[in-house]
């Protein structure tokens, strides 16, 4: 399996581009992931790479080894999981991606079940709010909360997400309540942003009389982490555009109240995506089908009444 390794170690370099970012992800150290690359340039008899102490680059002959080695990768993990799925006995890692929230809320309460359940898998779970390359990445699946795109990833829709904009009673006496998403541009409302480095220019889609328009809507504060927005809404900061699950316990009590409810947000989807490749993968499947069946059943939980 060594040089099954070294294929493996080469993959990510040039899917991550950085010889210490391979090796957190392989869970080893960039000594390690340099001395496999050296291994496996030894072994083909041509230089894969150009290192300096600033920039690692493929070189021609890295590219063209790179396709390939993508495909002996897929077919030694298509080939596993045929053999675990035959004996129904499906073990190995996944890695797993979703939002802050949605990860915190839904998924990582499940995880400690689901290993007890299927002991041989192990579960790597990453939760981050920033848009994510899920090929790039080497993710066997990756949760997604939004409208979604097109996308060339196999997609399963797990539930619908009714959407709200919403502030604190606090900032409504203090700047008054908007009517709809005319009334945020307007009167200059302070709303509420979720932005990270490299995101598109930040617009709310609201859905008008006349079909869903997209509002180009301003802030004081932004983050990348949608629990914080959260907290600052809370503290009468401003306008937030959140799930109707994320903020259920906030109506409920009255610390947080629909704004501009004339032109509520389009609803997002809960979706899980994954390479298609993963299809045939057995212990893919089983968490999916094991999460998804606890998100319906979690959401439908703290929405029920509203």
């Amino acid at each position: 399996m060594s040089y099954v390794n070294n294929i493996r170690m080469f993959v990510r370099v040039y899917d991550l581009g950085s010889m210490s970012a391979a090796a957190r992800d392989q869970r080893t150290s960039p000594a390690v992931a340099s001395a496999r690359i050296s291994e496996l340039e030894k072994h083909l008899g041509v230089r894969l790479f150009n290192r300096t102490t600033r920039s690692l680059q493929p070189t021609e002959n890295g590219r063209l080894f790179y396709d390939g080695a993508r495909k002996v990768l897929e077919a030694i993990d298509e080939a596993e999981a045929a053999v675990t799925d035959a004996t129904r006995n499906p073990r190995g890692v996944l890695f797993v991606a979703a939002p802050l929230g949605v990860g915190r809320r839904f998924i990582a309460p499940h995880v400690p079940t689901f290993k007890d359940e299927w002991p041989l898998i192990d579960v790597r779970l990453r939760l981050s709010d920033r848009s994510i390359d899920v090929t790039a990445e080497g993710l066997d699946v990756a949760f997604h909360l939004g409208i979604l795109e097109d996308s060339n990833l196999k997609v399963r829709r797990i539930a619908d997400c009714p959407r709200l904009l919403c502030a604190a009673p606090a900032y409504i006496a203090r700047r008054g309540m908007p009517e709809d998403g005319a009334a945020l541009l307007r009167d200059r409302h302070d709303c509420l942003n979720l932005r990270f480095p490299g995101a598109r220019e930040f617009q709310w889609t609201l859905v008008t009389p006349d079909g869903p328009q997209r509002f180009e809507i301003t802030g004081p504060f932004e983050t990348d982490d949608g629990d914080v927005l959260t907290g600052w809404a809370l503290d009468g900061r401003g306008i937030v555009l959140k799930p109707l699950f994320e903020v259920a316990e906030h109506l409920r009590s009255g610390a947080l109240v629909p704004v501009a409810t004339a032109t509520p947000p389009l609803p997002a989807q809960l979706s899980a995506l994954m390479p298609h490749r993963r299809l045939k993968d057995p212990k893919t499947r089983l968490f999916i089908d094991y999460i998804a069946t606890r998100i319906k059943a979690d959401i439908a939980a703290r929405v029920v009444g509203l």
